[in-house]
């Protein structure tokens, strides 16, 4: 984590030109963007809140940051936009995350528990000192796979007048962003004083501890791979609910792990 000098702590974060604490820990996850005139807007939208790390998975054009229409939407965030990384697939996008938020426009009938906007916000005030934290956008036109809100922690959703709910996906990535800046200057910057004893799981560990737990119970015979229902997206509800320490996730594949050698003994 950035460390601040006296003289950078006492300034007003609302104030300072300079991001740091959790604008600095904090990426924000464009997934599989249509228009590049979307994403240099986004881009405008994370710098004028204090923002600067964007993330593009597998963007419909190649090139999009260097599209005419996403640096004139930019609109003096050419950095942002020009530092923003550009991944392959969601997993990439969120390595090393240990908190995410998926935004959706609809309902789920699985996934993470949903959170409007200010208490998402203020759920990643808890985890950004500790660990980097994700906000996770997806399609304009189709929005987030279930499988990709399944790999995030949390869901958001921001209320707008039911007769015409639709928003722009930068107007989206603004509103998030607005929640954050509010939530991350509440305490000027600097971590809370109450530490975290025992460290979140990254979602690398999580994902993999997933997969373990699903070869076990497909050994236990207590999963059938020809017909799995809705069994692993209800798990996954289960432990997004509780959140994940990293001993807890190891304990689960240790579990996993010998379910799965008792399974190869027997044979």
């Amino acid at each position: 984590m950035l460390e601040l000098s006296p003289a950078t702590e006492a300034l007003d974060p609302l104030e300072s030109p300079h991001p740091h604490g959790g604008f600095t820990s904090t990426r924000f996850v464009l997934v599989e963007p249509s228009h590049p005139g979307n994403v240099g807007a986004a881009a405008r939208a994370l710098k004028t809140m204090g923002f600067a790390r964007l993330v593009l998975v597998a963007p419909r054009v190649a090139n999009v940051k260097n599209e005419p229409e996403a640096v004139a939407m930019a609109s003096g965030a050419d950095d942002v936009l020009a530092s923003a990384l550009v991944v392959d697939t969601l997993a990439d996008a969120l390595a090393g995350v240990h908190w995410s938020v998926a935004l959706t426009a609809r309902m789920r009938e699985y996934g993470p528990p949903q959170l409007p906007p200010r208490a998402a916000a203020a759920r990643a005030h808890e985890f950004v000192h500790h660990g980097e934290i994700a906000l996770v956008f997806g399609n304009e036109r189709t929005g987030l796979s279930n499988a990709d809100v399944e790999r995030c922690s949390a869901l958001a959703h921001i209320p707008a007048n039911p007769a015409y709910s639709s928003l722009n996906l930068a107007q989206a990535v603004q509103v998030l962003a607005y929640e954050l800046r509010l939530a991350y200057s509440d305490d000027g910057g600097r971590p809370p004083t109450l530490e975290v004893a025992n460290p979140s799981a990254s979602s690398e560990d999580i994902e993999g501890m997933y997969a373990h737990l699903e070869n076990a119970l497909i050994e236990l015979e207590f999963l059938d791979p020809a017909n799995p229902k809705k069994l692993m997206s209800r798990i996954r509800r289960l432990f997004a609910r509780s959140g994940l320490e990293r001993e807890e996730v190891n304990i689960l594949r240790g579990i996993a792990k010998h379910i799965l050698l008792r399974g190869r003994k027997a044979d």
